[in-house]
């Protein structure tokens, strides 16, 4: 995905206080909408049913040796799909202008276990032959790489870790191993569909971000996490809002909160830049019950905003065009939120005009990477 900050979150109860660590400048399913069916993906990762913003399938793509590079302030982070690019992340990194990458996903293969592999393929384990020259090579020159755990598929089939995995401390060392492995600054965790309820995986995964934080404190090292959640145009659902109060309750600190504004299925012609800007007000306000005191500033540095260009899985009603995305650049940069991006990197060409959800083109005549360059901007 495209354009993210870093930093920590504004409080999540005592008796620790978060920090906001800046630095420099640089996406799900919920409960239907009432009146609304529920919709999910079929096995190409396209949404199959109708709903408010549910998942996407398996999409999405940071530092020193031996120490995470510090998270940057603002950035934009690329969503990459790593089924449809297994190689040479570093060379598309290049050609897009795309210094930071989400990576999408890191799952189980199956329910039940602990090990978690890129893909879910057991070929693919969290160790330096997995991307692991790519990361590095982006991270030479700059950028970084967000890991991302979750996913619609995963979210569906009891493959997400902690909705696999029992034990919170054996979930904890997956997080450790990314971090010592890639030296990442964030990992982001995309919770949709069967996970936004299953209340044991939540508390799981919240408890393991709590213990990694502790873990990488008394082992100076940097490390934040970031939630991935659906999102109506006026705020997240209330299974979303739910994940972010369990993260409270069991004092983990989560930098950034993305919202997928996409996808929204409201049957009718939407402005999608509009529907952006309500969906980040909406979050702000939500922010502030879970944080109440804290400044709207440091609110706005807590979101992430993930687009996806072009026309979207609804249809063109549902269509993010080049124009809106210069428009939600400058809001993005008025607001000072943390993270701008899109999913996905490899769809930002003009390769399929007039096709919804396309996997590899955004459905628009475009230039390509139009997008990737429009938002590069957010990080200057």
């Amino acid at each position: 995905m495209i354009g993210e900050a870093f930093s920590g979150p504004p409080g999540c109860g005592p008796p620790r206080r978060p920090r906001l660590e800046p630095e420099g400048s640089a996406h799900e399913t919920t409960l239907p909408h009432p009146g609304r069916p529920d919709r999910g993906r079929d096995g190409r990762g396209h949404r199959s049913h109708p709903g408010p913003h549910r998942g996407r399938g398996q999409r999405r793509d940071r530092g020193r040796a031996g120490r995470p590079r510090p998270a940057a302030a603002r950035v934009r982070a690329l969503l990459r799909d790593l089924r449809h690019h297994r190689r040479g992340l570093a060379a598309l990194s290049q050609a897009s202008g795309a210094r930071y990458q989400t990576l999408a996903f890191l799952q189980t293969a199956q329910p039940g276990s602990c090990t978690a592999y890129w893909n879910g393929d057991p070929t693919q384990p969290i160790a330096a032959s997995s991307y692991g020259a790519d990361i590095a090579a982006i991270q030479a020159r700059g950028g970084n790489a967000i890991p991302s755990f979750g996913g619609y598929s995963a979210d569906t089939t009891g493959t997400e870790l902690a909705d696999s995995c029992t034990s919170v401390p054996a979930i904890a060392h997956v997080f450790e191993q990314l971090i010592t492995t890639y030296h990442v600054p964030r990992i982001d965790l995309d919770v949709e569909a069967d996970s936004l309820s299953n209340t044991a995986g939540i508390n799981r995964r919240n408890e393991a971000i709590a213990l990694t934080e502790a873990w990488a404190a008394a082992h100076h090292r940097s490390i934040q996490f970031s939630y991935t959640l659906p999102t109506f145009a006026t705020g997240l659902t209330a299974p979303g809002l739910a994940v972010l109060q369990n993260a409270v309750a069991d004092h983990a600190r989560v930098s950034v909160v993305n919202i997928m504004t996409f996808d929204y299925y409201y049957g009718t012609a939407q402005q999608m830049a509009t529907d952006t800007e309500t969906a980040g007000a909406g979050l702000v306000s939500q922010l502030q019950t879970l944080y109440p005191g804290t400044s709207p500033a440091r609110l706005w540095h807590m979101v992430g905003v993930t687009e996806m260009p072009g026309i979207d899985d609804f249809g063109p009603d549902e269509t993010f065009t080049q124009a809106d995305a210069v428009t939600v650049l400058h809001w993005a940069q008025s607001k000072g939120i943390a993270l701008l991006s899109f999913w996905a990197l490899q769809r930002d060409n003009g390769g399929c005009p007039g096709t919804k959800g396309a996997g590899n083109c955004s459905g628009l005549a475009q230039p390509a990477w139009y997008f990737s360059h429009t938002f590069e901007r957010f990080t200057h």
